[in-house]
């Protein structure tokens, strides 16, 4: 781990006083950040780095953007394209840098970019509404609305989580044609607006977040010959029963050594840490605590797995956390960073 060098990627929104994507240092040992410069872009609201480290996909207004990451981390603007309806909220990448897969908030909506062989992005290859009307309460969300877009561990299939619908549609990817096809529906319970799915380390497991309800839903996971498995295991919530009713379940990730699951709160302004049992992949309460900040909408995880940050949306901070597992608590260290409505966050290992 010494020798090994990372960069966090911090995007937020632009309106304010921020102008784009900030780059920092990371000292994993000590649990620190420092900022180096900033990247502008407008509103890059989600970002991700390609498995092969050569390429950051960037949420942009104008739809997606590519940057090439250099050997410091640093970024250089490659190109920008339209995806063919509102602004994105979500993007992920395939293994292989063949394609970019964006998930629409506002008009549900996935879409499948096709990547040239020197990162940049190409044209649409397929895009998808979702149509029908899912919650009945909640105005704002009775409408589809993809909050997130993830592949399946074996690249196989790729789960759009729609929080108005309630449903995790599965849809088998053509990798030849750039096509999706529906395969399969996660049907969430009623009103509980699922925002993001993950899955453990083995791809033996997939949990659910769901936002309203403050649930994290488990499932056993098999890339069976006829398709996707899934088989509900678990249902586990986020906060205490005291402060459920003003809360909103807001992120989720797994420790990069696959024992811990983290998920942040927004209204109850906490971070609860479960650790996963390796066989069957049940979540046990390990600690919760406050953030010391308003809305986190995204957490992350140092590699080392012994610090994680929290971006603390409406207090426009980043608030770095130190834990001990074995004494089942997490403290914050030194004083909160300064951004301007931080969104998302990725850490890449530097090649």
């Amino acid at each position: 781990m010494n020798n090994d060098r990372y960069v966090a990627y911090v995007g937020t929104y632009t309106h304010g006083t921020s102008v784009g994507i900030h780059i920092y240092d990371m000292d994993v040992e000590e649990g620190k950040l420092t900022e180096r410069k900033v990247v502008p872009i407008n509103n890059p609201s989600d970002l991700v780095v390609s498995p092969n480290g050569k390429f950051l996909y960037s949420i942009a207004d104008e739809g997606v953007a590519a940057f090439r990451v250099l050997e410091d981390g640093d970024l250089e603007p490659m190109n920008e394209k339209w995806i063919g309806g509102m602004r994105g909220c979500y993007v992920t990448v395939d293994e292989q840098n063949r394609y970019l897969f964006v998930g629409g908030y506002h008009d549900g909506r996935v879409t499948m970019m096709n990547l040239n062989e020197d990162g940049s992005i190409g044209e649409i290859s397929e895009g998808i509404f979702h149509t029908g009307i899912g919650r009945s309460i909640a105005e704002h969300n009775y409408r589809p609305h993809v909050n997130c877009v993830e592949l399946t561990p074996w690249q196989n299939y790729l789960c759009a989580v729609d929080g108005g619908l309630d449903h995790v549609k599965i849809y088998k990817i053509d990798y030849e044609k750039g096509k999706l096809k529906i395969a399969d529906i996660l049907r969430e319970p009623i009103d509980s607006s699922p925002r993001m799915i993950r899955f453990s380390k083995d791809g033996a497991h997939a949990y659910v977040l769901c936002e309203e309800t403050n649930e994290v839903i488990a499932y056993n996971y098999e890339c069976a010959p006829e398709g996707p498995v899934f088989e509900k295991t678990q249902t586990i919530p986020t906060v205490n029963a005291k402060e459920k009713k003003n809360s909103a379940a807001s992120g989720m990730e797994i420790s990069q050594d696959g024992k811990y699951l983290f998920c942040s709160n927004a209204g109850a302004n906490s971070v609860m840490i479960y650790e996963i049992n390796q066989e069957s992949g049940e979540l046990t309460e390990l600690c919760e605590s406050k953030i010391s900040g308003d809305y986190p909408k995204s957490i992350a995880i140092f590699p080392d797995g012994k610090h994680f940050v929290s971006l603390n949306h409406d207090t426009n901070q980043i608030t770095t956390f130190k834990i001990e597992y074995d004494k089942k608590y997490f403290l914050m260290m030194d004083k909160p960073i300064s951004i301007d409505q931080p969104n998302c966050i990725h850490i890449h290992k530097l090649v």
